[in-house]
């Protein structure tokens, strides 16, 4: 503490003059954090989301793409099935549109004949498939106690924002495939490490400057996440934002409905062929 006796002591005027400047630092110091905090709750939000729509698209590839492959090849096939009994023109032409959409495979029957599952789907590999689109409750509250704790954001020192970044990065990855006992570990190392820091620089330059970054990026952070939700996929997760993995059941439902309303008119032309 400054002694106010002796030579060089602050007068009062001048200990006047600093009051206001004392409580205009800590107004903005206070507008730092609260900046700091927002920006945090947007980054959590934005990840939430950019990981939805991650799982959402993982999984509309896994479950729906084989449907649809299966619907483009049983329309070229139900066209070529007409234009051989036919023999129009107008049916040649539609059979060669209908095949062109289709990648050429040899031996494409039994291709499909031989792996399609005994739902009448190819499935597709993919060696970390998420198992939901959103993860579950216990993994949201999880990951967002860690990333409030832990967030680069919150460190002023280079060091301490790298390690931070680091340890984000692996929440992120097991938030992604709704790993709750993961999460669990991560929030016990996060404990036993060394604590936020959470000290303030005392320049006025220095939070003007950290205001002015927190503000650039909130607004990086909100062109994300408006690319997000304008993306086909995020077009199509608004279709049902409280339970998106129930519309992919329902797309899958629709598409094996039409697999087979195809299958079985390409049966029925194929047997009528043979009978003629």
């Amino acid at each position: 503490m400054t002694n106010t006796f002796g030579t060089g002591s602050p007068t009062a005027s001048s200990a006047a003059s600093a009051a206001p400047e004392a409580g205009s630092h800590e107004r903005l110091a206070k507008a730092v954090r609260a900046a700091e905090q927002a920006l945090i709750e947007l980054e959590i939000a934005v990840e939430t989301f950019r990981v939805e729509v991650e799982n959402f698209s993982r999984l509309h590839h896994q479950r729906l793409g084989p449907m649809y492959a299966r619907l483009d090849e049983l329309d070229a096939l139900i066209a070529e099935a007409v234009a051989a009994h036919s023999g129009e023109r107008a049916d040649i032409e539609r059979a060669w549109e209908a095949r062109a959409l289709v990648m050429p495979m040899p031996g494409v029957e039994e291709l499909f004949g031989g792996l399609l599952g005994s739902d009448g789907v190819r499935p597709v590999e993919d060696p970390n498939p998420p198992r939901r689109v959103r993860p579950g409750k216990e993994a949201q509250r999880l990951y967002r106690e860690l990333a409030r704790k832990a967030h680069p954001d919150l460190a002023q020192d280079e060091a301490e924002k790298e390690r931070r970044s680091a340890f984000i990065a692996r929440v992120n990855e097991a938030y992604a495939y709704a790993d709750e006992d993961a999460l669990r570990a991560l929030a016990e190392e996060w404990a036993a490490g060394p604590p936020p820091e959470e000290a303030l620089p005392d320049e006025a330059e220095v939070l003007y400057a950290r205001l002015e970054w927190l503000a650039e990026r909130k607004e990086k952070l909100s062109v994300i996440a408006a690319e997000l939700d304008q993306s086909a996929i995020g077009q199509m997760m608004r279709l049902a934002p409280d339970d998106p993995d129930a519309l992919l059941n329902e797309i899958a439902e629709q598409l094996l409905t039409q697999v087979g309303v195809r299958e079985a008119k390409l049966a029925e032309l194929v047997k009528d062929a043979s009978a003629g």
